[in-house]
């Protein structure tokens, strides 16, 4: 697969398909895509552990399955400790003798905000802590969307969800959201990414990079949530790049501490492109509107501060 480093478009994947057709995810839902992707970089000699969400609820509907590859279903809280239970053992076998040693096994662990910010975020953790060579994929909607859209630690600063009401006291979700990919990023592994499906290669690439480092590795990708977000079914991937053209969500990478923006800006669009195609931002006021643009702001700046150049460029007039 290290050709995959030379590619120049989607065309340039593998045609095979380790993600069945037929799934129940939402219209417009982009995760499938995700999945797609993350499976023709990974290959058959892949294990995916899928804590409880909403992929895992729509893609093995008993008796179906989409997955094209060993796929094991684990509680909400525990996705990297099973991962780190099947490293270990693989390893073991290994040493004995019970498998070739020289066959690399991707194991990838799959989870969404609400188990990876929030209740998951223990196990985590100590799967960093450990050095195991599993890649956690972190697919981030932004809320509990399985269960009926409640906040998470990744919901955005007065977003709507129904535990975060907008009214004349409360104004949506009143934190921002938790840097969990630098909170990651501070265990010292030796790769972590964020990623977003409306800029595939880019992705594609930090899939490659994830699986070929030895230890933990960390993609955060942003996942467009037509539901939860309220929005047109049509624009999911216009939606994941506006995040980008406003910096709201910004791409970069940490490699062995060296940190990259791997997609730039020159000129940012105004916040508000963002906010106005979603529901969930529908009754912000302009000050509030402009509350959140001072915030991205000062990211950018801090984010400028640490690549060392203005990689992320003035706001568009």
């Amino acid at each position: 697969m290290s050709s995959i480093y030379r590619i120049r478009g989607v065309r340039d994947l593998p045609r095979e398909e380790l993600f069945a057709p037929g799934h129940g995810l939402c219209a417009g839902c982009t995760a499938g895509t995700v999945i797609r992707h993350l499976l023709k970089i990974s290959g058959r000699n892949t294990i995916v552990v899928n804590a409880t969400n909403c992929v895992e609820v729509s893609t093995t509907m008993y008796p179906y399955t989409s997955w094209r590859v060993p796929w094991i279903h684990v509680a909400f809280e525990n996705a990297a400790a099973v991962a780190s239970g099947i490293e270990t053992a693989l390893r073991v076998m290994a040493r004995k003798g019970l498998i070739d040693p020289n066959k690399r096994i991707n194991i990838v662990v799959l989870a969404g905000d609400g188990g990876t910010y929030d209740i998951g975020l223990q196990a985590l953790s100590g799967m960093l802590e450990r050095g195991h060579r599993v890649m956690y994929v972190l697919y981030d909607n932004e809320a509990y969307m399985n269960t009926g859209i409640q906040r998470s630690g990744s919901t955005p600063l007065h977003a709507w969800t129904t535990t975060t009401p907008v009214g004349k006291v409360l104004r949506g979700k009143m934190q921002p959201k938790k840097p969990i990919a630098e909170i990651v990023a501070a265990h010292r592994i030796p790769y972590v990414a964020t990623a977003n499906i409306a800029y595939p290669i880019d992705m594609d690439q930090k899939f490659l990079k994830g699986l070929q480092v030895e230890g933990p590795s960390f993609i955060h990708v942003l996942q467009p949530c037509p539901t939860g977000w309220r929005f047109d079914p049509r624009y999911g991937i216009e939606v994941g790049r506006l995040a980008v053209e406003t910096a709201m969500w910004i791409n970069w990478e940490i490699t062995m501490g060296d940190f990259k923006v791997t997609v730039r800006v020159p000129k940012r669009k105004h916040v508000k492109h963002y906010l106005r195609i979603q529901g969930r931002f529908r009754d912000l006021s302009e000050e509030e509107i402009e509350e959140i643009q001072e915030l991205i702001n000062k990211e950018v700046e801090r984010i400028n501060r640490m690549a060392g150049e203005e990689v992320i460029g003035p706001l568009a007039e």
